[in-house]
């Protein structure tokens, strides 16, 4: 009897340390997830004093229309950033000067003045005070990760540098805004411009082909299995091997999409249709499954009521098992989408790791998805881009508790017990 509680015990703690560790490794996970990633939502700009000076828009009298559009889009913007720069640091000589005070402030700037012009000519000959992305490295740098500590020729500002950031602070020409640009522009090279946005949306139109292909097929499925098959050795082999499926590793079906979707179709690569379609193939098991479990779940007596009154099979099937069992489904559909959203390894086989700045606007057209933007941005070597890479799993998580969060409430909602 000692014997007996004392290993009772024994497994009792083996349990809980078990459950510990887990516990204390998920909180060490998040916690760096969320360290790294709460500066993507941060971000660095620069005051400038702008001046649309007309001598670099000379020839842009009498056109109009698109010849107007095209002559300002070929416009050097560069100048004008490089004028309010020299303002600011009129002592600053040498051309390998001037182009580090340049680099403190973005590319992203060039594109703000074209925008400002193009969308009204008329602030040229006027001057303008603007605030304009920095530089990634001044944005680390403002975020501290680079130390004053480190040697000059191991960081990538200089004392230089430093100094100028330094004084711009104190003239109050910097801050520190909520980074819009993450959540709201596609993807770039410069790690200060880059955002999800085109990502999401490619996600978005993956999942909806995903949905529309696996919920009638996987749940008409699910149904005649459960209904209408009869018990023989054919229904047998096709229950076993779309168990087996569901635990077939993902990149299998991404390269079964390969051959094809792309190879055998010819269908666009790296679009939204195929990725949707291979996605489709991965988690049609999982929704067959869940789905069988609960038609299975609806009580004998529901159905053998339904006949006695008269109901078709059929009928007893739509009117009676499906609304009973829609619950079940539903939760199983989610959790199969939100497994799907996770998902890259089959997304990679397809293409879909292809740097693309656009926002997609239509199934065809080239997009990445969240996962393969995560894993595009955790292999650049700009410092930036970590907490650009830990921005994209904390929104990505988002994504996966709200769906999981959904799938708990239809439950709970409609659940029955009988």
């Amino acid at each position: 009897m000692r014997r007996r509680l004392r290993a009772e015990r024994n497994f009792r703690a083996a349990g809980f340390t078990a459950i510990g560790l887990a516990m204390a490794g998920l909180a060490i996970l998040l916690g760096s997830i969320l360290s790294n990633g709460l500066g993507a939502f941060r971000a660095t700009e620069v005051r400038l004093d702008v001046t649309f000076d007309p001598a670099h828009f000379e020839g842009l009298e009498g056109l109009e229309g698109d010849e107007r559009d095209r002559f300002l889009a070929r416009v050097n913007y560069a100048l004008l950033v490089r004028d309010a720069m020299r303002e600011l640091f009129p002592e600053v000589e040498g051309r390998r000067n001037l182009r580090k005070l340049m680099g403190l402030v973005s590319s992203g700037a060039r594109s703000q003045l074209r925008e400002i012009v193009e969308a009204d000519p008329g602030v040229i000959g006027s001057s303008a005070t603007l605030w304009v992305p920095a530089d990634d490295d001044v944005d680390v740098y403002r975020k501290g990760g680079i130390s004053r500590e480190v040697a000059e020729d191991d960081r990538r500002l200089s004392d230089q540098e430093l100094a100028w950031i330094d004084r711009l602070d104190a003239e109050g020409r910097v801050r520190s805004v909520f980074a819009t640009r993450f959540l709201t522009s596609g993807d770039s090279r410069e790690p200060e411009l880059a955002g999800i946005w085109g990502a999401v949306v490619g996600s978005f139109l993956t999942l909806m082909v995903t949905l529309s292909i696996v919920f009638p097929l996987g749940v008409s499925t699910a149904v005649y299995l459960e209904e209408f098959a009869p018990k023989n050795r054919v229904t047998d082999i096709i229950e076993v091997n779309i168990n087996n499926l569901a635990a077939v590793p993902s990149i299998v079906f991404g390269l079964l999409g390969l051959a094809v979707f792309l190879n055998a179709l010819h269908l666009p690569r790296s679009a939204p249709v195929v990725g949707g379609m291979t996605l489709a193939l991965m988690t049609l098991p999982t929704i067959i499954i869940t789905g069988r479990v609960a038609i299975e779940a609806v009580p004998p007596s529901i159905r053998e009521a339904a006949r006695g009154l008269g109901a078709s099979p059929l009928q007893v099937v739509v009117h009676h098992v499906l609304p009973l069992a829609l619950p079940g489904i539903l939760t199983g559909t989610i959790i199969g989408m939100a497994r799907a959203l996770g998902e890259t390894a089959p997304l990679l086989m397809i293409g879909m790791v292809a740097f693309i700045v656009d926002i997609p606007s239509s199934l065809n057209e080239a997009a990445t998805a969240l996962p393969v933007q995560i894993f595009l941005w955790a292999d650049s070597p700009e410092r930036a881009f970590v907490e650009k890479t830990s921005g994209a799993i904390l929104v990505l998580l988002g994504f996966l508790i709200v769906m999981n969060g959904a799938a708990i409430w239809l439950r709970r909602r409609f659940e029955k017990s009988w």
